[in-house]
Order: C-alpha cells, then sequence, then structure tokens
C-alpha cells in the first residue's frame, strides 16, 4: 500500500513538472515564433559612442577597430577602455587613434575593472546613445550600430541584441557553449518581450546615456567586478522601457572559449551574479532550472510504472515536442540552426554542468574574473 502510494506522489509530482516546465516553453514561444522583418528601413542620420573594453586584446584590436569603423551610420565614435592591459593594447591603441579620427583611447592604469571603465568612457563620450560589445566580438554586418539603436527612442532606453559564438567543428564543448547562449537567449528574449527583462549582455547591448545618468551607473553594485551588463539590466528595465532587436545583421559573435576548465570558470562567475537579480527573477529563473532538473531525475522513478505508464510516456513525448520546436524556432531566428537536431542531446548534459558549477559555487566562492 505504502509503494502504492509513494509511486502516486512520484507521478503526481513529475505531471506538475511537466505542465510547469511546459509553461515557461510556451512563456518563451511569444518570442520564438515572433517575425522578424526581412527588410527594414535603417536610420542612418543617427549618432552613437561605441564602448569597447579590452584587456591583453593586442591581437584583436587593429582587426576589432577597421571592422567597426565600417559601420554605415552617419554619426559615430569608437571609444576603446584599456582596462591595464599588461600587453602592448595601449601602443597599439594609440597609434590607431593616430590614424583613425574616430577613435578615442581611455588607460585604466589602475585595477578599477570594467564598470570604471565603462563609466569613464561614457562620461567622455558625445552621443547619447550608448552601444556596448566585447574587444574579443565581432559585428556581422556594418549595420549592427544602427539597427541596435534604432529603437532608442521616445520611452525605450535598452535594448537587448543577441551575440553568439563561432561555431568551430563537431567539438562537443563548442556546442555546449552555442547551445548554453541560445537557451539562455531564448529566456532574456522571451522575458523581455512579455515586459519582464532581466538581463541583456554586454558584448550586444545598448542604452541610452540618460538612463545611466539617471540610475548613478553601477553604483549600487560597484563592489562586484561583474555585471556590468546582466545586473545593469536588472536593475533598470521596467514594463516600458526595454526593447530587442533580433535581426540577424545586429548580431555579434565572439571567439568561444577552447578548454572546459576555462569555460566552467566563466559559467561559475556569471551563475554566481545572478543571486543579485531581482528576487521575482530569482525564482523564476530558479524554478525553470528545478523543473528541467527533476524531469529528468524523475524519469527512472515514474518510466517503469506499469499502471501510469501511458500516462507517463504521453507526458515524456508533449515535454519533448514543446521543447524541440519552440527551442528550434529560436534557433533558427539565432541563426543556430545546426543546433537543432543535438538538442535532446545537449539539453540533459548542460543540466547536469550546471548543476555541477551550481554546487562549485556553493562550496568555493569564485575569485577569478575573466
Amino acid at each position: 500500500m505504502l509503494s502504492i502510494l509513494f509511486e502516486e506522489l512520484f507521478i503526481t509530482i513529475f505531471s506538475g513538472v511537466v505542465v510547469l516546465n511546459c509553461s515557461y516553453y510556451l512563456y518563451f514561444s511569444k518570442f520564438s515564433f515572433s517575425r522578424t522583418p526581412r527588410f527594414q528601413n535603417i536610420k542612418r542620420h543617427d549618432a552613437v559612442s561605441i564602448i569597447i573594453c579590452a584587456k591583453n586584446e593586442s591581437q584583436r584590436l587593429e582587426n576589432l577597430i577597421q571592422l567597426i569603423s565600417l559601420q554605415n551610420l552617419n554619426l559615430f565614435e569608437i571609444i576603446v577602455v584599456n582596462d591595464n592591459s599588461n600587453d602592448n593594447s595601449l601602443e597599439i591603441l594609440q597609434q590607431l587613434a593616430i590614424e583613425n579620427s574616430r577613435l578615442k583611447v581611455i588607460n585604466l592604469n589602475a585595477e578599477t575593472g570594467k564598470k570604471a571603465g565603462i563609466t569613464r568612457a561614457i562620461n567622455a563620450s558625445l552621443y547619447s546613445k550608448i552601444l556596448l560589445t566585447d574587444a574579443d566580438c565581432i559585428p556581422i554586418s556594418t549595420d549592427w550600430a544602427a539597427l541596435m539603436i534604432q529603437n532608442l527612442i521616445d520611452e525605450k532606453h535598452i535594448v537587448l541584441g543577441y551575440s553568439g559564438y563561432i561555431r568551430y567543428g563537431q567539438s562537443l564543448l563548442n556546442k555546449i557553449i552555442r547551445y548554453e547562449t541560445l537557451l539562455t537567449a531564448t529566456q532574456y528574449l522571451g522575458y523581455a518581450v512579455h515586459n519582464n527583462a532581466y538581463m541583456g549582455v554586454g558584448r550586444n547591448l545598448a542604452y541610452t546615456k540618460g538612463i545611466f545618468k539617471s540610475s548613478n551607473g553601477f553604483d549600487k553594485h560597484a563592489h562586484i567586478r561583474a555585471g556590468d551588463d546582466d545586473l545593469f539590466v536588472n536593475e533598470n528595465a521596467t514594463s516600458t522601457n526595454i526593447s530587442i532587436c533580433v535581426n540577424p545583421e545586429s548580431f555579434t559573435y565572439s571567439e568561444p572559449k577552447k578548454k572546459w576548465k576555462d569555460w566552467f570558470i566563466q559559467k561559475r562567475r556569471h551563475t554566481d551574479v545572478a543571486k543579485l537579480y531581482k528576487q521575482k527573477h530569482q525564482i523564476q529563473l530558479a524554478l525553470f532550472y528545478i523543473t528541467q532538473f527533476l524531469f529528468f531525475a524523475l524519469i527512472p522513478f515514474v518510466l517503469f510504472n506499469q499502471q501510469f505508464l501511458t500516462l507517463v510516456v504521453v507526458l515524456i513525448l508533449i515535454r519533448t515536442v514543446i521543447f524541440w520546436v519552440i527551442l528550434s524556432k529560436a534557433a533558427a531566428k539565432l541563426r543556430e540552426a545546426d543546433l537543432i537536431k543535438y538538442l535532446p542531446f545537449l539539453e540533459p548534459f548542460l543540466i547536469i554542468l550546471q548543476m555541477l558549477i551550481f554546487i562549485s559555487n556553493i562550496m568555493v566562492k569564485p575569485r577569478r574574473w575573466n
């Protein structure tokens, strides 16, 4: 009798997990199924200050500045913050600034960090619209800047963009990195279209100088070295001031980590910052992960129950189809379509890795910041 009660309890919990997890994906579907205009009238008369933080990026700087200088926009400046580099980044930037009148260089001599650099750059900027990216990112097109800032109008003060990672062969690590990026983007863009934005990524993020000044920039979390992007958005996003840009010509792409250890350290930092989000977002994101984890964890306990086998199989199929369809649509929208066939295998693998990262952060506080 007791075993029957436990079996029924597991079935009830499993059913609730499936329903709740499917609800999340259906919530994201508004983004996944939204139409992206194939052609868009681009406003080229606008002006923007493009801010890039660089630390020991001497090998990339010349090519990066050349690519960004080609942006098809009437007025823009490029401000590069040299964040206490110990290579010859400063010398390269100073020479490039002589050759390129659009380029300004800000040099951080002390260990002040990225937030201090962005703050100095914004204070020195000429224009009211700010576009941020990283030194290891490249814009996919010459329309990147114009597309990202043209929604900074009226009450819209923040624009969330997409930044993916370059594909490298058949590497499992590369697929995991790109799948995690796809899933995260589906979440934060999905929340944003419901006027419930909780984060953005500094590799492709735009906002107005006005919202930065009125919110006192990074003052509330200046003691945290990370969070110049997600904590800033989480703190300042409202139901009316956020817009997204998912035109494929507005994407940027970064070099992914090549070693599991390096990626693991990077994700530990990102996960640790999430605990500073607004409480409602912490709860919403935690429930999403818990339902993902429990879906797979409970399968061994419910799949061999003959009495409810049909129900269990139906629930697994429904959840799998909803997950696959909605993530596939998002992958196609974000130009990650090659991942579609791997989604059912990448999902449980990433869940395990995220659990290891979570446990690692509890046991040992992250100390390295990249």
